[in-house]
This record gives structure tokens, sequence and C-alpha cells, in this order.
């Protein structure tokens, strides 16, 4: 897998199913899971200082995608993933609270992002982990057959009247940002109520109890905002500070480090 990444990833790591300890093998009949990764790499001297801009060829140079099953890899340079962090997108914010082994690449640079995780963290967590959540409430049961789904996705859609990855996705988010808003730390990988999710998206919920179990996590995430002691903001400073310090000395570096 890591023949794909771009030479210059300084943090890649598992996402989604495989992160959160929900991952189901293909070898199950039932299963819908992909192999998810993501990463940071590093633009090329120029895109930096020169006269590149996002585009070359007609494609961006911000973003890395590949599509080849199972597997399913994303990619941001390093600057477009530090603004994702500051607009406290889960997904993103997920890289930075990883265990150990789900790391696949961590460079120096990769290894400062994660030692200043905490300048990320603020109370803007609660309504893009709550805003992310009502998408997936809403897109349970107004699912889209000729769009994203894959046949044995579909097929459970069929069989159980909604969308049952959404649902899993909606519990999970509320959930996780919960803990955030309470003790400022993301747990991403689900250790002890992972069970719970894999119930909801293999369909063992019936729709009521995904909806009541929704709207009690809603309340429950505004009570805690209510209460929350994080910084109402991100660090920007400091944040800036410690982007133009890895810019700068990879571009000093001249690339002579790669990722493995």
């Amino acid at each position: 897998m890591n023949q794909h990444f771009p030479s210059t990833t300084i943090l890649a790591g598992y996402r989604g199913s495989i992160a959160h300890g929900m991952y189901v093998p293909n070898t199950d009949p039932n299963s819908i899971d992909d192999v998810d990764t993501m990463g940071i790499f590093l633009g090329a001297p120029e895109y930096y200082i020169g006269l590149a801009n996002k585009k070359k060829d007609g494609k961006r140079l911000d973003v890395f995608e590949i599509f080849e099953d199972p597997y399913d890899m994303v990619f941001y340079e390093l600057r477009k993933f530090v603004h994702l962090l500051i607009k406290s997108n889960p997904n993103v914010l997920s890289l930075l609270w990883l265990r150990p082994q789900d790391y696949l690449v961590r460079k120096p640079p990769g290894q400062i992002l994660l030692d200043n995780r905490d300048l990320f963290v603020s109370k803007k967590v609660y309504e893009s982990f709550t805003e992310y959540a009502k998408s997936q409430f809403d897109r349970m049961e107004r699912f889209n057959h000729q769009g994203y789904m894959g046949a044995k996705r579909k097929a459970l859609v069929e069989k159980y009247g909604y969308d049952c990855k959404n649902a899993a996705h909606c519990l999970r988010l509320l959930t996780m940002g919960i803990e955030l808003l309470e003790t400022g730390d993301l747990n991403v990988y689900r250790e002890k109520d992972a069970y719970m999710f894999l119930d909801v998206k293999m369909g063992r919920w019936p729709l009521e109890s995904v909806k009541l179990y929704a709207v009690e996590l809603f309340a429950r995430a505004e009570e805690v905002f209510k209460k929350c002691t994080l910084p109402e903001e991100p660090a920007i400073d400091k944040i800036e500070k410690m982007l133009i310090s890895i810019i700068y000395d990879y571009i000093n570096s001249s690339c002579s480090w790669k990722a493995d």
C-alpha cells in the first residue's frame, strides 16, 4: 500500500473502520468496509516559494487521492491539512489521535504535528462534530442508491429500510465529540463501544432505536458544550509559527528525506 504514498509524506495512518476498531473483513458476506488511509505530504519547494499554484496540468496539487480496491486513500498537502484542522474537521483531527500501531508513516515533521495536536482543540469541535453527525442522520433515510453505495450496502439498505452505515457514523461522531468537549482528547479507537456501533452498522438496531439514541446524544452534546472549558478558538498564532518552521526546515533540507 505504501508504494502509492507521495514521496514527501510526513504522516499517514488508517482512518475509518480500521482506526475505530470496527473493520469488518471482506470475507464477511455483509462487509461494506474499505481499507481507508489518510496522510499529509509536503509539496514541491516551488509550491511554497515559486510560481506554482494549487493546480498543475489541470490537477490539484494540495489533494492526492487513489481508489484501488480495497484501498481508499486521501492525502492532503500540509497547509491544506492544517486549514482543515483549524476548522475542527472530525476526519482530519482523528489522524492526530491514532494508536501508535495505526500509523503507517511518521516522519519528524509529522511528529511535530502530533506533539502539538492540542493547539487545534477548541469549542469549535461542537459545531463541526454535531453538524457532521446531523448530515449522517439525515442521509440514513434519504439515501441515494445511484451514488456512493456498493451492491452490499444497497442490499443492507433495502433489507433494513435505512442506511445502517450512516446511522453508525452519526452515533459514533456524537459520542466522540462529547468526549472531546469533556476531556480535550479524541478517542478514535473505540475500545469500549465498538461492538455497539458495529451492531448498528450491521442492521441489528431498529431505526426508531437509532433515532431515539441520536436525539439523546445531540441533547447531551449541547449540554456538555454549555459547560465546556476548552478555548474558544484554536491557537492560531502558535499553529502558524509551527507551520512556518516545518516548511522552512523542509525547504532548507532540499527534500533529503523520503517516506518509507
